[in-house]
């Protein structure tokens, strides 16, 4: 027979089991803080020592912002240290707001490039343009500064004047004018691709960026578009509350956008929709793809979890993680990740392996065996496990090799930059054709500048070869090895020939870009996008439309139709 505790030792007991919990907790914590000032206390004796002993002079600055980058990095990808010397990166980061020229530079041997100019701010008023080589600011030579260097030196207080000397053609001139609040717009281009179907492409989640797209959403409907195509591809992300104000545009109020969740409570919070859309119910299709991240997967998600619109495209890059700044002293900032966010499905679509990245730093495979299921409004079956999977998958077709080694060693942009001043008359992107004349003007260029490039086949080759001549296998098999090198030897001329339409997107849009900027070269390149073109096909299928958002349709695939023209990295690139 089972016997029953009286209620005076049920009482007993659970106050001796609190007070050994509470007891443990204060241990652990003591423990805890002990160990914390113990390693701090570490640190400082280390440093304090390294700057007496060794032999040569320590950077103190240096040496602390290594030590602070490589703790951070044990942690994860986007808990980052801005020191004071980076306010300006941080700042633009946040509101897409500096004092400068509008300019973006990159590092091209001795000399920095201008590699794009804003329209309407300094740089284009005073007349710089792509491929303008900086040789001094405010009279003081700049060779063999670096990138950052020189951005800093162009960046400055608003109403402040500067003198930049350009090489252009071979001729140095003087360009004075005055810096500017430069505000980079988060929408560089809308407008009509049909006479019902409105395009907006959106790049970035800074402060007060929903009034720029409901400015672009707005206009497109008075302009009768009656479907929307929403361009998310390569928006990294930013203010998470500016995504649940774009979600608000085409979602009414009381809906869950997000939801974040963290260890400190006042970061676990519900951001709901709160104010009348600009509309409910016009048809919407969401473009992503791997540079798709943060704020953008919010968005992409909730449009798929309130089946409010279909995602067409690539899977996501899969972070679900929020950061807040935090001040520090001296003027430095510490970005921290504080919660995870869920979108209205009840899916986090943080990658759950940051050990395992894409090479882009996207999200890699995720087994099975760690993926839940979720539903949409509708009942679709969705799921987590690391980033936004599109309803319509697009596969891009990459580049080819000499495509892509012509586009990173920056003979594209060299090229346009000598068509631009050999064809001043283009007044309309309607003047504008790259002809079969200029293509071979193009191979000619390329010879005169000795270009040629190693296929990665003939990489792999010749390391073959390598370690059959360490084993000792090669001289018995010589005849096998000249003739396999014989087959794979690529010719460039004939790849020329053979990739001759891809290395033709290319050389178009970086040309129209040099006459009609950002914009002009977003809209001549829409017109070939495959990815539209699927967007433009659902969108115009009413039927098919609503079949998927009711859960109807099978998941589509679609390969080899997009070209992945997402290959030149912008972290040399520098702002200013």
């Amino acid at each position: 027979m089972k016997k029953i505790l009286s209620p005076k030792i049920l009482i007993v007991f659970s106050l001796i089991l609190m007070a050994g919990l509470s007891a443990g907790f204060f241990i652990t914590q003591e423990t805890r803080d002990f160990r914390i000032a113990k390693n701090l206390d570490i640190f400082f004796s280390l440093f304090r020592e390294l700057n007496l002993f060794y032999v040569d002079d320590v950077n103190p600055d240096k040496i602390i912002k290594t030590g602070i980058d490589n703790m951070l990095k044990s942690l994860d990808p986007y808990t980052v240290f801005y020191p004071e010397s980076e306010a300006d990166e941080f700042t633009l980061m946040t509101t897409g707001k500096y004092g400068g020229i509008g300019s973006l530079v990159r590092g091209t041997g001795e000399y920095v490039t201008v590699v794009e100019v804003y329209k309407g701010f300094p740089a284009d008023k005073a007349g710089i343009k792509p491929g303008d080589i900086i040789k001094k600011i405010n009279g003081i030579p700049v060779k063999g500064t670096t990138t950052d260097n020189v951005s800093d030196r162009l960046k400055g207080n608003p109403g402040t004047e500067i003198v930049i000397t350009i090489e252009r053609n071979g001729i140095e001139s003087d360009y004075t004018m005055k810096r500017e609040k430069i505000a980079i717009p988060s929408v560089p281009y809308y407008g009509m691709i049909d006479p019902v179907t409105g395009y907006i492409r959106f790049t970035n989640f800074t402060q007060d960026c929903k009034q720029d797209v409901k400015k672009a959403l707005t206009e497109l409907k008075a302009r009768n578009a009656r479907q929307i195509i929403f361009d998310l591809r390569g928006n990294p992300g930013g203010l998470l509350t500016e995504a649940v104000e774009i979600v608000n545009l085409f979602v009414g109020p009381g809906n869950n956008v997000v939801t974040t969740k963290g260890k400190v409570k006042d970061f676990t919070e519900e951001f709901k929709t709160t104010q009348a859309a600009v509309d409910e119910n016009i048809p919407v299709a969401i473009l992503i793809n791997r540079g798709s991240a943060s704020a953008s997967e919010i968005v992409a998600g909730a449009f798929q979890d309130l089946d409010r619109g279909v995602i067409i495209g690539q899977r996501s890059f899969g972070k679900g993680l929020v950061q807040v700044t935090r001040p520090l002293s001296y003027n430095t900032q510490l970005k921290v990740t504080t919660a995870k966010y869920y979108i209205p499905s009840g899916r986090c679509i943080q990658a759950l392996d940051f050990s395992h990245p894409n090479e882009d730093g996207s999200v890699g495979i995720i087994p099975d065996s760690l993926i839940s299921d979720f539903k949409t409004k509708n009942g679709r079956i969705v799921r987590d496990g690391g980033g936004i999977t599109p309803d319509i998958e697009v596969v891009p077709e990459q580049l080819s090799q000499v495509a892509t080694e012509l586009y990173l060693r920056n003979f594209i942009f060299d090229y346009a930059t000598r068509y631009y001043w050999a064809h001043p008359n283009i007044k309309n992107p309607s003047d504008f054709v790259f002809t079969d004349k200029d293509y071979s003007d193009f191979n000619d260029f390329l010879k005169k500048r000795g270009f040629n490039y190693t296929t990665a086949t003939e990489t792999s080759f010749l390391k073959l070869v390598e370690s059959a001549k360490r084993e000792k296998y090669y001289d018995s098999h010589k005849e096998m090895f000249d003739e396999i090198e014989k087959d794979i030897t690529h010719s460039l001329d004939h790849d020329l020939v053979l990739f001759k339409t891809e290395i033709t997107e290319l050389l178009e849009e970086e040309i129209i870009s040099r006459y009609f900027y950002e914009e002009g070269s977003i809209e001549w390149g829409i017109t070939k996008d495959e990815q539209v073109m699927k967007a433009l096909e659902i969108l115009n299928n009413r039927e098919k439309y609503v079949s998927i958002l009711s859960g109807k349709a099978e998941p589509v695939l679609v390969t080899n139709t997009a070209r992945d023209k997402e290959v030149k990295t912008k972290a040399e690139l520098k702002t200013n």
